[in-house]
């Protein structure tokens, strides 16, 4: 093998290892935004009872908000990088299905923050707890 095939060759592999590290990097923003939703809900059941009683609705609204946005952002910079480079010895991570999870991510967050506001403040009774 001559020396610049062997550059082009570590060239591949350097696209491929970016790629790679392209999804985990998604991968790892999505994680955060589960754990801003549960944070989110974390709070308003911990703090339900603030004073005044919208607070901790809006507290856990900001949190679950921030869920979504993190998971859209997250789905603009991976598609953006995966479509600046092709793969070589890899399979390339399908832009359509980082939109689809990111997006369902957002909307379930949206749907989360308004279900918190509609809720009308009564405690569900957890069997075997009271």
């Amino acid at each position: 093998m001559s020396e610049g095939e062997k550059e082009y060759n570590r060239t591949e592999l350097a696209e491929d290892r970016t790629i790679m590290a392209v999804e985990r990097t998604f991968a790892g923003w999505m994680r955060t935004s589960f754990a801003a939703i549960g944070i989110g809900l974390a709070f308003k059941a911990l703090f339900g009872e603030l004073d005044p009683p919208w607070l901790a609705r809006v507290i856990a609204t900001i949190f679950i908000l921030l869920a979504a946005f993190l998971a859209i952002t997250a789905e603009r910079r991976a598609c953006r990088a995966v479509t600046r480079m092709k793969t070589h010895s890899v399979d390339s991570p399908d832009a359509p299905h980082l939109r689809y999870v990111a997006w369902a991510v957002a909307a379930g967050s949206v749907v989360l923050a308004i279900a918190i506001w509609l809720m009308n403040g009564t405690e569900v009774p957890i069997p075997g707890m009271g």
